[in-house]
């Protein structure tokens, strides 16, 4: 009797636990779907699975119905600004309008053209893509300090669609079609956002490193791989299964900073116009049109994605992007533009020292979402 009552509450304890593992597993459900499984089953398809020939039969479409997506008018533009010099890096930055601050601070440090000419002896020119402003009672005010800021700076294009996050494609199309148009002898193309660092003097020096060997067939970043497509109606990522229903994207780079060479802007720019354009994903829409053209992206572990960079002198001597920045962009730009600021040396004990340090900002679980692990050993 004693060993029936000793088996009856190990079986019940076990009961309780079974009951309650399940209704947590119930009750979280969707998040471990939306977290780990469905990672699992992206990975799967796009390494088991990666040809994408979907693509071209789903997203196809005709010309007359590819150009509605980017045939909007320009309301501000500056189609000398480029002219016949020999351009280095054409950078377009995607901004809301009303951030009037924020592209005043990229003029005054990481995007001023004139800093780079003369200190780095090369011609980048940097412009800001807007929309129109969503909120009609806001649109006519913002209208003419956008037109006083642009009569000052010279910078601004801005095409007739409403500037919203499901409008990013749109401005995507901005920057491929105005590059392509005003633009097309810049050896290279980059596209990011308003709270991004670039941290020019070290991407200009690497750009300058491709062109003289080959700068072909680029496309850099931080490179996402078998990303799912969000299926969390609350995110502002959701992509219904109407509009996207694989299991996987293309390999893509985050629409927060990436570049391209000439040659796979102009491809990726004319692959557009052929495709439905109503996927609000930018920079998904971007890996799709790259896969058109069977283009791959190569990954630059500096290139920070949707990460901010931690602030060490040892970061910042590799470093490309950083995003999140707006506030500090001042104080950054000072640190990684002032010698005395970051001295340090190359010998062995300071490779050594950086490389430890890097570990210990890199290289922890769930803390550092910057650059990965493997950045430390560069």
């Amino acid at each position: 009797m004693f060993i029936n009552m000793r088996r009856f509450r190990k079986c019940h304890l076990r009961l309780i636990v079974t009951f309650f593992t399940t209704l947590l597993i119930m009750v979280n459900w969707e998040n471990i779907d939306n977290k780990i499984l469905t990672h699992v089953k992206s990975y799967t398809y796009r390494y088991l699975h990666n040809s994408f020939q979907f693509i071209n039969t789903s997203f196809r479409v005709s010309p007359a119905e590819a150009i509605r997506y980017s045939n909007h008018k320009y309301l501000l533009n500056h189609d000398k600004k480029c002219g016949a010099k020999d351009i280095l890096l054409l950078i377009f930055v995607k901004s809301s309008s009303q951030n009037f601050e924020r592209r005043h601070a990229i003029r005054t440090t990481w995007g001023n053209e004139v800093y780079v000419e003369n200190t780095l002896g090369v011609t980048i020119k940097v412009l800001f893509a807007l929309g129109v402003h969503p909120e009609q009672k806001k649109r006519k005010i913002i209208r003419q300090q956008l037109i006083l800021e642009n009569q000052k700076y010279k910078d601004l294009i801005q095409q007739d669609f409403i500037d919203t996050f499901h409008n990013l494609t749109l401005k995507l199309l901005l920057q491929l079609s105005w590059k392509e148009s005003y633009c097309r002898h810049a050896n290279f193309f980059m596209s990011t956002d308003d709270d991004v660092f670039i941290h020019i003097p070290n991407l200009i020096r690497y750009l300058q490193q491709i062109a003289r060997s080959d700068n072909k067939n680029l496309w850099i970043g931080r490179v996402h791989r078998g990303s799912p497509p969000v299926r969390d109606k609350t995110s502002k990522y959701y992509v219904s299964q109407d509009m996207y229903s694989w299991l996987s994207y293309p390999d893509y780079t985050p629409g927060s900073g990436y570049v391209l060479s000439k040659d796979v802007a102009t491809k990726i720019y004319q692959a557009s116009r052929t495709l439905n354009a109503s996927l609000h994903i930018d920079d998904v829409f971007l890996g799709i049109c790259a896969k058109i053209m069977d283009i791959s992206p190569k990954d630059h572990v500096f290139f920070s994605g949707e990460g901010k960079a931690h602030y060490h002198c040892c970061i910042y001597n590799q470093m490309m992007t950083s995003h999140g920045h707006v506030s500090d962009i001042y104080e950054l730009w000072g640190r990684v533009t002032d010698p005395e600021a970051c001295q340090m040396s190359s010998g062995l004990f300071s490779r050594l020292y950086c490389t430890l340090v890097k570990v210990r900002l890199l290289c922890v679980p769930f803390w550092s979402y910057s650059y990965p692990c493997n950045a430390a050993f560069v």
